[in-house]
């Protein structure tokens, strides 16, 4: 444990004794390693341990509130600065072809540029995203090819009413995070503020590697939906990266 809370002084994190799961407790190994310092060493620690610094914006800050939730490979790559926080959107592409539940997520599923960025459902090793929104937009490809779904312009969802009117649902490991709520989020219309199709979460959820992301939109009618028509979802916010 004292290699970490060596690496906590040089630590970038507003709380970093959360990804030691000291949660601000000074218990006697960190008493100890405390009093090994040198006096202007002991205080920098201090200050990493008692003293909230100067707070991270956006969907980082939202992050590093879920560090105890992290697997422990993760926690100790981020405390060794083999990852880092940055933005990531992560996203899927897949064709409605008539049906009313549209799986945006599978396990079948192949990174494709142009399509999505995960293969299987899941998130890359090593990798943690803190869902801070999600994006959803509607195109109309010129047919089912994969190349013409692959070069469709996107736009909002709001002038297709099947879109509009029905529900989506997130989970990740069969848990949900958000739950048959209506689409109608994502009509931004009018928001000057609010990109074009996306929907601020206010209560982000956090997904890690190796749990199964699924992400369904259910349509109560395919009424006035195009044959070729395309949904994009994107999950936005803050991920580790390498």
């Amino acid at each position: 444990m004292l290699g970490a809370l060596g690496q906590l002084m040089e630590s970038e994190y507003t709380n970093p004794t959360e990804l030691l799961g000291l949660n601000g407790e000074v218990d006697t190994e960190l008493l100890g390693y405390l009093n090994a310092l040198n006096p202007v060493q002991r205080a920098k620690a201090m200050s990493k341990i008692v003293k909230r610094h100067i707070p991270s914006q956006g969907s980082r800050a939202e992050f590093e509130k879920f560090f105890v939730e992290l697997p422990k490979h993760i926690k100790e790559q981020l405390l060794q600065g083999k990852l880092r926080l940055a933005d990531h959107l992560v996203y899927s592409i897949k064709p409605v072809k008539g049906a009313k539940t549209i799986k945006m997520f599978e396990s079948q599923d192949v990174k494709e540029v142009g399509l999505r960025n995960i293969s299987n459902a899941k998130l890359p090793k090593n990798m943690a995203l803190l869902v801070s929104g999600i994006y959803m937009l509607q195109g109309v490809a010129a047919s089912q090819d994969v190349d013409a779904i692959k070069v469709t312009t996107f736009d909002s969802i709001s002038g297709i009413g099947a879109f509009a009117n029905g529900e989506f649902k997130l989970k990740a490991n069969k848990k949900q995070l958000v739950s048959d709520t209506s689409n109608r989020n994502f009509i931004t219309a009018g928001f000057s503020q609010v990109p074009n199709g996306f929907y601020k979460l206010a209560n982000p959820r956090l997904i890690h590697d190796d749990i199964d992301i699924e992400f369904e939109i259910e349509l109560g009618t395919i009424t006035g939906v195009d044959p070729n028509a395309v949904i994009m979802v994107g999950l936005v916010g803050t991920a580790t990266i390498p």
